[in-house]
């Protein structure tokens, strides 16, 4: 019975902050630099009679998804094949810690130079924000499986290739959901911070020239929908993982 009130508790708190905000925009702060609830909604439906919300959403989600997944299949397989070999970890170990401290909004004009302001340049920066965090939660879980599991499997007649297919990849399955949970956060920082510097469209590109205008309340706007995507595109993944490989990460992915 308690677990059916978790709902509740969170649309309620939902509640508190905003009246909570709509109080401090009209009583405390000067409304033009912290706009109400209200005029957040009031900007966001003139975006929706402009045409233009629904389509920098459409183009902004794209781009995310088009580097997340490209990311995610490149790093799974590295991931793997780095946690699965002591050689090529050893060999792999000094180029991954070095450039995964590397961000990718730090390579945002590096890529414009390389591939131009294009589609291309944004996908290829989410691609490598995804990629390393993937690659090294696959990785790790490739190298946090237990060793009675593998002996056990040798035990009963499983070859390399069984051993591969029948214990590594589903003990990895978790840490790989997870890596790709996590970068898909990280998919959401880098694609506003390259549409604010090189796009005509996005969300991104909405906050950003929103001070031209001096419209404070779409960028609150822009800034309110990238993170109820970001919790929705979250809720869908977990979605994903528990109907999907739930015999997997359902302790993982619990939160």
């Amino acid at each position: 019975m308690g677990k059916k009130r978790y709902p509740l508790y969170s649309a309620a708190s939902i509640v508190v902050v905003v009246l909570i905000w709509q109080w401090v925009s009209t009583h405390l702060i000067d409304p033009f630099f912290l706009p109400a609830p209200t005029s957040v909604v009031e900007g966001t439906i003139e975006l929706l009679r402009e045409g233009t919300l629904f389509p920098f959403i459409g183009v902004s989600l794209g781009r995310i998804f088009a580097g997340w997944a490209l990311g995610s299949l490149i790093a799974i397989p590295i991931g793997l094949l780095v946690g699965s070999s002591p050689i090529v970890r050893s060999m792999a170990d000094p180029f991954i810690h070095f450039f995964r401290f590397i961000p990718a909004i730090a390579l945002i004009t590096l890529f414009i130079v390389w591939f131009g302001v294009g589609e291309i340049s944004k996908i290829l920066l989410i691609t490598y924000a995804t990629g390393f965090i993937v690659m090294i939660n696959t990785a790790t879980g490739v190298t946090a499986i237990p060793e009675e599991k593998i002996h056990a499997a040798r035990c009963l007649g499983a070859n390399r290739r069984q051993l591969f297919l029948y214990v590594t990849i589903p003990a990895t399955l978790p840490y790989v959901y997870v890596g790709m949970r996590l970068a898909m956060a990280s998919s959401f920082l880098v694609i506003v911070a390259a549409e604010m510097l090189a796009a005509n469209s996005g969300l991104g590109y909405l906050v950003w020239t929103s001070r031209l205008y001096f419209r404070i309340d779409w960028m609150f706007a822009g800034i309110v929908l990238l993170g109820l995507l970001g919790f929705a595109t979250d809720r869908l993944w977990r979605y994903v993982g528990s109907t999907l490989i739930g015999r997997y990460v359902r302790e993982v992915g619990r939160y």
